[in-house]
C-alpha cells in the first residue's frame, strides 16, 4: 500500500485561508513540508507568511489550470475547500442551493484532481486528499442538500482511488462530523478540534490508509452503516400500521 511522508512532501491545500483549511497548512509546515501551496480566492487572506498563497477558486477552471502551470512540484493535494448554502431539499432556493454546494464539493474536486493527477503521476505518485463528513453516509433535514453533495464527493473519491491506484496514487477519504470552526458555528452539537480533525489526516497519510474517520461520531456512522436506515430513521423505517 502507497503512503507519503509528510516530511518534503510539496502539498496543495484548497480553501487554505481558514478554519481547517488554515489548521492543514499550519500543521503540514510543522511537520516538515518541504513547501505548503495555500490556495484561496483572495490571496491576501492567507495569513500564514511561510505558506505560498495561490489564487484558487475551486469553481474556477482557469484558476485550477493555473495553479496545475505554477504548481508543478506537488506530491500531495488536499481538497479541503468545501460550502454550505442551503438545508432542506423541499426549501424555496433548494435547488439553487444545491447546485452551488455541487459546484465547490463535488465538480471542485473532482477538476483539481483530474488536474493534478498528470502532476501526482510525474512525481513519484503522492497523495490527493478529499475532505468528506459524516453525512456522506447519512442526512440532516437541515443539511439534506449538503449531504447529496458529501455523497457524491465520497463516490468521486472511491472511483479517483480505482483509477489512480495504478499510477500509485493514494487517495484518502476525511470523514470528520462537526468541526469547530467559522462554518459550523452556527450549530449546538458537539465539535471536533481542527487539530484533531488535520493530526489524523496526516497520520492516515503516512500509514497509507484510504479512509481517515476523523472522530467518534464519524466512527459511529460508519460502524452502523449495513443498518443505517434503521438507526438513523427508525420512524421511517417502520412498517406502516
Amino acid at each position: 500500500m502507497s503512503h507519503m511522508k509528510i516530511e518534503g512532501s510539496v502539498v496543495f491545500v484548497t480553501g487554505a485561508n481558514r478554519g481547517l483549511g488554515a489548521e492543514y497548512v499550519r500543521q503540514l509546515l510543522d511537520r516538515g513540508a518541504a513547501k505548503v501551496y495555500a490556495g484561496a480566492r483572495q490571496i491576501e487572506s492567507v495569513k500564514n507568511s511561510a505558506a505560498i498563497a495561490v489564487p484558487m477558486d475551486v469553481t474556477s477552471q482557469s484558476d485550477i489550470d493555473a495553479a496545475v502551470r505554477t504548481c508543478s512540484d506537488v506530491t500531495m493535494l488536499i481538497n479541503n475547500a468545501g460550502a454550505i448554502f442551503g438545508g432542506r431539499i423541499m426549501a424555496e432556493n433548494a435547488l439553487e442551493n444545491a447546485k452551488a454546494e455541487f459546484e465547490t464539493n463535488v465538480w471542485g474536486p473532482f477538476n483539481l484532481s483530474r488536474a493534478f493527477a498528470p502532476v501526482l503521476a510525474k512525481n513519484g505518485g503522492g497523495v490527493i486528499v478529499n475532505v468528506l463528513s459524516a453525512v456522506s453516509w447519512m442526512s440532516i433535514k437541515d443539511a439534506a442538500t449538503y449531504a447529496m453533495s458529501k455523497s457524491a464527493a465520497w463516490s468521486l473519491t472511491n472511483g479517483l482511488r480505482l483509477e489512480l491506484a495504478r499510477q500509485g496514487t493514494l487517495v484518502v477519504a476525511v470523514h470528520p462530523a462537526f468541526i469547530d470552526t467559522e462554518m459550523a458555528a452556527g450549530v449546538d452539537m458537539p465539535k471536533t478540534t481542527p487539530f484533531q480533525v488535520v493530526d489524523r489526516t496526516l497520520n492516515g497519510v503516512e500509514a497509507g490508509i484510504p479512509e481517515v474517520l476523523a472522530d467518534d461520531t464519524s466512527a459511529f456512522v460508519k460502524s452502523n452503516l449495513p443498518n443505517h436506515i434503521e438507526t438513523f430513521y427508525p420512524k421511517v423505517a417502520a412498517p406502516r400500521p
